[in-house]
């Protein structure tokens, strides 16, 4: 009996150890595995770090600021100040049109490095790490100018189109006041297919961006068109990065104020506007 009481000891030791023996082995694998992940997260934020490319999301039906031009290649202001600014950082350009309603996805997959292309900072401030303003926008209201629609008051019972996730539909869902009044408010992918449909009757205003409606009112030959003259909101366009990314945000920003000393800036915006439009301080 004796001989088998400590044959039974001696077994519930070594069962003992062997079970005490496993969690060692699971600490040390999960020691190995978050090892191997610290290294993974730091090559990932070296490769970003180091990245010889800045690529930039725009919506490419938005005029002048950015779009296709007539020999098929990506133009416009804000691209040009984009296509400097990596030349001053030493970075290639990239333009990688986006549909506007995805720019949030595009951003925070890697996709793009930042928004530029005529983007209002008002009512995004929370959203996006942004660049200083650079230039200042109204949202304002475009009719025929052989409609009857001469103020704000006579868009009551009218059709108005905005497009999608844009500034102006931004305001217009804040101003319910307004917006209450009109018998249909409607949204449109691009300006450019909002200009048509205006043209063809199939709406009777766009709330859009002024310095988008004054260069497509240019563009038609300037009649036909008229922009209202009370606007619906005023704003600024700014740079919008991932949120957190201070890092290439203060990057474009220092080629941004370089480019404002040296007066890059002031001839960029003349070729597209005709006088200095911008206001970086």
């Amino acid at each position: 009996m004796k001989k088998i009481y400590l044959l039974g000891i001696l077994a519930t030791i070594m069962l003992a150890g062997c079970s005490s023996a496993k969690p060692a082995e699971s600490t040390s694998a999960s020691a190995d595995a978050s090892a191997v992940e610290s290294k993974a997260d730091k090559t990932t934020t070296a490769a970003s770090e180091n990245k010889t490319t800045f690529t930039v999301g725009f919506d490419q039906d938005f005029p002048p600021m950015g779009f296709v031009g007539d020999d098929g290649e990506f133009t416009g202001f804000d691209l040009e100040l984009a296509a400097e600014a990596a030349k001053r950082m030493g970075k290639e350009i990239k333009y990688q049109p986006i549909s506007w309603d995805a720019k949030d996805m595009e951003l925070t997959s890697g996709n793009v490095d930042c928004i530029w292309n005529g983007f209002s900072i008002q009512g995004r401030e929370d959203k996006y790490t942004w660049s200083k303003p650079y230039m200042k926008n109204d949202q304002v209201f475009v009719v025929k100018s052989d409609s009857s629609i001469e103020s704000i008051e006579d868009l009551a019972g009218k059709t108005v189109e905005v497009q999608t996730d844009s500034s102006a539909e931004a305001a217009l869902k804040e101003n319910t006041e307004l917006a209450n009044t009109f018998d249909k408010l409607q949204t449109v992918a691009d300006y450019n297919t909002g200009f048509m449909d205006l043209e063809m009757g199939g709406v009777d205003a766009i709330a859009m961006d002024s310095v988008v409606a004054n260069y497509q009112i240019t563009k038609r030959g300037g009649n036909g068109f008229t922009v209202l003259d009370t606007p619906l909101s005023s704003e600024e366009y700014g740079i919008g990065f991932k949120l957190g990314n201070e890092t290439l945000r203060n990057e474009v920003q220092k080629a941004l104020e370089d480019m404002k000393a040296d007066g890059t800036m002031k001839a960029i915006s003349e070729k597209w506007f005709g006088k200095d439009v911008t206001t970086l301080e």
